[in-house]
């Protein structure tokens, strides 16, 4: 629509300027001086009145150009993979333990699903808690509950006891995942954690991306998560807007039966996220994420004992505005697309200091880049400006080569490794 409404003020004005200039000089005096320079100039005049005249054909010519472009745009999200998409069933897999609070996540499951028969919501608890199995079965037949059947002690190093905790984690995983793909015979999941609430437009977003998931050999999850997504570090103005990141965000993703095929054979015993990170099982591949998160976590107590939730987790915003991705052209984020558009924008941003960002003496409207060479530059900028700092096998937090994009005080970051970047170094971490 604002193509269009330009394109029509642009049709006016020319309209109006040019019915201007014709009666300028429609109506001229007869006369002329004595060296005919008014001749002269009413000569060049009209010149340049019929070549302006051109240009303004090219322009109006473009400008349809540009209407036609974002038809076939919308019509090319439509016509991706028309038959895959159309009633693509994909379940919603919801791990569970002892949390009787997983209430407050499938209250929203269910209260955002647009079909019960499209997004089945799957409860998969393990520690075989009997408030937590209640809790689930008062939802009746809007959810399925499955049980792992494996409660069997885990013998863990002695020096990793206290972390046992991961290896039950990573044990119930493996069998639901099983479960998901082998048993009932999906072919993409929706993973949600008990602890998580949804946006509006959980499922809208993964329906919507769900096309480049399968037609994109270069991306191997889609994510809900923005592990920078704090109040503050994004972009409220935005939330159609999506990244591609090198970084496994977890936290709501969506992976296919190809994937779990690659995966299952090698499934670790502990530590599943950290490990699918690496280098080994990542290959090279990219996932999708949000500028604002459609996830966020109110599970402060946990194995993970709370890790990162008073200082970070408890500020993640929730997006609360519907997007219709589905609707959406998302071509521009297929590798191709991106690489050329995205990383050569990036490179192209005027650099700046991060003090000057931080204390917001940049003279400059648009977006800037930040430049980082070392791993302790890194971790200093990231403190400041409050980013999360670490690394797994070398990838910052929502990289995608290297550059990590933020939104601060108003303006779009490039936290940048500079042009001639070799690769992420995995003894980052």
């Amino acid at each position: 629509m604002r193509i269009k409404r330009t394109f029509i003020v642009l049709v006016l004005i020319i309209i109006t300027w040019s019915s201007v200039l014709y009666f300028t000089i429609s109506y001229r005096p007869a006369y002329s001086d004595v060296s005919g320079n008014v001749d002269k100039k009413i000569v060049i005049l009209e010149r340049g009145i019929s070549e302006q005249f051109k240009k303004n054909g090219d322009i109006i010519s473009n400008a349809q150009r540009l209407l036609e472009i974002k038809k076939k745009g919308e019509e090319r999200q439509k016509h991706l993979l028309p038959n895959e998409v159309q009633n693509v069933k994909i379940p919603v897999l919801v791990f569970a333990c002892n949390r009787v609070t997983i209430n407050k996540c499938l209250d929203r499951l269910i209260q955002y699903r647009p079909d019960p028969d499209l997004f089945p919501v799957i409860v998969s608890q393990d520690c075989s808690h009997e408030e937590t199995k209640s809790v689930i079965e008062k939802y009746g037949n809007q959810v399925s509950l499955i049980q792992q059947p494996d409660q069997s002690d885990i013998q863990v190093p002695p020096k990793e006891k206290k972390f046992k905790g991961y290896f039950k984690i990573a044990r119930h995983y493996g069998w639901a995942l099983n479960q998901m793909f082998f048993n009932f015979n999906f072919s993409t999941v929706i993973i949600v954690e008990d602890d998580l609430e949804v946006s509006p437009d959980f499922f809208e977003y993964f329906l919507g991306t769900y096309p480049l998931l399968i037609k994109d050999q270069s991306l191997w999850c889609i994510s809900a998560w923005n592990d920078n997504g704090k109040d503050g570090l994004v972009n409220m103005n935005r939330p159609d807007l999506l990244y591609r990141t090198d970084f496994f965000p977890g936290l709501g993703w969506m992976l296919t039966k190809a994937l779990w095929l690659e995966l299952y054979t090698k499934w670790p015993r502990a530590y599943w996220d950290d490990w699918i990170r690496d280098p080994l099982q990542r290959k090279g591949r990219s996932c999708i994420r949000p500028e604002i998160s459609r996830t966020r976590t109110f599970g402060k107590t946990g194995v993970s004992n709370g890790m990162f939730f008073e200082k970070h987790l408890k500020y993640i915003k929730l997006n609360e505005e519907f997007v219709p991705f589905t609707k959406m052209n998302l071509s521009y984020l297929l590798k191709e697309n991106y690489d050329n558009s995205f990383v050569g924008d990036v490179y192209r941003c005027p650099v700046v200091n991060y003090q000057d960002v931080r204390e917001g003496k940049v003279n400059y409207s648009g977006a800037v880049r930040i430049t980082y060479r070392t791993r302790d530059e890194y971790k200093i900028i990231t403190k400041k400006l409050g980013l999360m700092d670490d690394f797994k096998s070398g990838v910052p937090r929502t990289a995608y080569k290297g550059i990590v994009t933020f939104f601060y005080k108003g303006r779009t970051v490039h936290l940048a490794p500079t042009a001639n970047w070799k690769g992420y170094d995995v003894s980052w971490s």
